[in-house]
């Protein structure tokens, strides 16, 4: 399969602490990829970092064969500062919504959701790039079929939502765009275990159905290597194991660390 994402060697700092020391990781088209690691590895970071919102000091990152961020020069500001801190943004740097606009939608960790909007709001937001009218109705409806709850509950306050209700309304607005990559970030966090499942089983369907690639970074190790091909591990910003992820499931050091075996 063809490269989708290459990140190269990239790092962040935030003052004097390194909070990604040269991370490489390759996405391949079509594929569910996952990276674990405990909480403060610096997960959420590389996320961020794919999506401009965290500017990386070394390396590049590549999408579509297309350089989207490279550690260089000038500094300028974000077009959508809400969604961070104030950040540097290099030349080669692509902005935020540049980004988004290529075919790439980011799930926060912690949902992130519009509260004092309705469902349906927050998925207009999801749209914000799209110009075709018909097209975000049509994929609207798309999302209330394929989340049932969401449709039934079109008009609510999002605030009224359960958490998995949530994640799932945060998952159905990174797709109204129709990303090609898919980057999720602890989409079980916080959720019962039987709500955990649902939500990978549309993942895996999102990916399988949709051709849509997901890059997943989980702290439930088991399930996010149940779900992916590829798994990388990373320890304090580091990169320290990458593999098929049914090694990685019978890795020992992996089953002592994160699996509680």
């Amino acid at each position: 399969m063809s490269e989708l994402l290459t990140i190269d060697g990239i790092s962040v700092s935030y003052g004097n602490i390194k909070a990604l020391k040269e991370v490489s990781v390759q996405v391949n088209e079509g594929e569910i990829v996952c990276l674990i690691g405990a909480n403060g590895a610096g997960k959420s970071t590389l996320l961020k970092a794919i999506v401009g919102l965290e500017p990386i000091t070394t390396g590049s990152i590549t999408y579509k064969g297309k350089v989207i961020a490279e550690a260089g020069s000038s500094t300028g500001k974000k077009k959508f500062p809400f969604f961070s801190k104030r950040m540097s943004s290099h030349t080669n740097t692509l902005r935020t919504d540049e980004i988004a606009g290529l075919g790439v939608a980011l799930v926060p960790e912690g949902r992130r959701v519009f509260a004092d909007m309705t469902v349906e709001e927050n998925l207009d937001m999801g749209a914000f790039l799209v110009r075709d009218e018909q097209q975000i109705a049509r994929k609207k409806e798309e999302m209330f079929d394929f989340f049932p709850i969401l449709g039934a509950r079109r008009k609510q306050k999002t605030r009224s939502l359960s958490g998995g209700e949530q994640q799932m309304m945060a998952i159905a607005r990174a797709l109204m765009s129709s990303p090609r990559l898919l980057l999720l970030d602890e989409p079980g966090l916080g959720l019962a275990p039987l709500i955990i499942q649902d939500i990978f089983e549309k993942i895996a369907i999102i990916n399988r159905e949709e051709q849509v690639t997901v890059f997943l970074v989980e702290q439930n190790a088991l399930m996010a290597l149940k779900a992916s091909k590829q798994g990388y591990v990373m320890e304090n910003g580091r990169i320290v194991l990458e593999d098929l992820s049914e090694k990685l499931l019978v890795n020992e050091k992996v089953k002592a660390a994160y699996l509680g075996e």
